[in-house]
């Protein structure tokens, strides 16, 4: 079975985004991007709610990376690899490869794509995740916690969840962040 990873930069204060949207306070340099994609290319699936895969669809787009790093290049490829599967009862069509739209983020069915996927699946954006989380499909949490409060914005986590989880990996960049990476407790 694959597992199902929630991956996040976010603020010291636990938000993606801060009260303006805004999350270029967390932009990766290109040590921690390099680290990031290579936690990305085992992943298979991606799996967005509508506006995080708006901002994301991006990386399908030839100007994204023409004249751009390696890191930011390799990270496009990795991107572009993966499937999608875009969570949105208002979205009509997609702009990237490998992409579907489903109306509805049922559970059992992100089981079943789950029991049978051979790589891993990453859920994206903190309404996506919450209903993963809440119904245990959630077996890893990646944080890259940045240097910054933000005092307030998006939340990483639902308010109206516990778990228990056990640290299996960290790390520390040179720009100040720390990166955690936690498994769900009883998945040992």
């Amino acid at each position: 079975m694959a597992n199902l990873i929630y991956s996040s930069i976010l603020s010291l204060d636990g938000y993606i985004a801060d009260t303006a949207g805004r999350f270029d306070w967390g932009e990766p340099d290109d040590e921690v991007h390099r680290f990031v994609n290579d936690l990305q290319r085992p992943v298979g699936t991606y799996l967005y709610g509508r506006r995080l895969y708006e901002v994301m669809v991006a990386w399908e787009s030839p100007q994204m990376v023409d004249g751009a790093t390696s890191v930011i290049q390799d990270f496009a490829s990795i991107w572009r690899a993966a499937d999608k599967v875009v969570y949105s009862t208002t979205l009509d069509s997609v702009s990237s490869a490998k992409t579907r739209i489903e109306r509805v983020f049922n559970v059992d069915e992100v089981w079943q794509l789950k029991s049978t996927a051979n790589r891993d699946l990453t859920v994206g954006g903190p309404d996506l995740a919450a209903p993963a989380i809440r119904a245990g499909l959630v077996d890893e949490y990646h944080l890259f916690i940045s240097p910054a409060v933000v005092g307030g914005g998006k939340r990483f986590l639902p308010d109206d969840v516990r778990l228990d989880l056990d640290l299996v990996d960290e790390r520390r960049f040179g720009n100040g962040v720390v990166y955690l990476r936690y498994r769900t407790a009883d998945r040992g």
